[in-house]
């Protein structure tokens, strides 16, 4: 059974992840804040542990206990904060907070799962479209996902020696809890050229397919994924 470990697990598109990898038959190890079951109606449950991804001991802690040395087939970093922040607004720990959860924990948690991975393991963490445009109000946000592209492309050389793939997702607007809270949804699919965002299952269908042999000549790559609003 191939194994996968998912951050930010609890809702979302880390939920939609967690539960698709479940339906095709992958075990997952699912990371997260929040306890709470994880897994399609009626079909297997992931194993969840409730971690702070910013602490190197408590991911070490969780991937020791919970996988015993089992083989790590696919890390998926998904976990993020996107608190608006600008020049004025911004402070040490608003980016303490934002670059340690979505730039840190990036770093943690594959750190503590590659040694599990072998050949043809793969590694897919979670950008954003505004790593590549800027967008007003997200100053200290916009910068830790453009630190996760470079870090997405440092890690696929560091690691293709050893056969280790490491490619980036960029999403725009999804349907997730989070998103919608900012009641802009139905603004932001109005200005998108598919004329609608993305479900949280279809972003998750690209981390399956990157972790997956189809892409096994792909690393180094962040896929943006915008219905078009981001076009480069």
């Amino acid at each position: 059974m191939r194994t996968a470990v998912v951050t930010g697990a609890a809702s979302g598109m880390g939920r939609a992840t967690a539960d698709l990898l479940l339906t095709e038959g992958w075990s997952v190890l699912a990371l997260d804040r929040t306890a709470t079951e994880i897994g399609p109606a009626g079909g297997p449950t992931a194993k969840t542990v409730t971690v702070d991804i910013t602490r190197r001991a408590e991911v070490h802690a969780a991937i020791a206990d919970h996988l015993g040395g089992r083989e790590v087939h696919l890390v998926a970093n998904i976990a993020g904060v996107y608190p608006p922040t600008t020049l004025e607004t911004a402070d040490e720990a608003t980016y303490r907070r934002v670059f340690d959860v979505n730039v840190l924990g990036v770093v943690n948690v594959t750190a503590e799962a590659v040694p599990l991975m072998g050949e043809g393991g793969a590694v897919v963490n979670f950008a954003s479209v505004d790593a590549f445009t800027v967008s007003p109000g997200q100053l200290l946000y916009g910068a830790s996902k453009a630190a996760v592209v470079m870090l997405t492309k440092a890690l696929a050389l560091e690691l293709a020696p050893r056969r280790i793939r490491v490619n980036g997702i960029a999403p725009g607007w999804v349907d997730t809890p989070g998103n919608a809270a900012t009641g802009r949804m139905a603004e932001a699919a109005a200005s998108i050229p598919l004329g609608r965002v993305a479900t949280p299952e279809e972003i998750a269908r690209w981390v399956l397919l990157l972790g997956g042999p189809d892409a096994g000549f792909v690393t180094g790559e962040t896929i943006v994924l915008s219905g078009g609003d981001v076009i480069r």
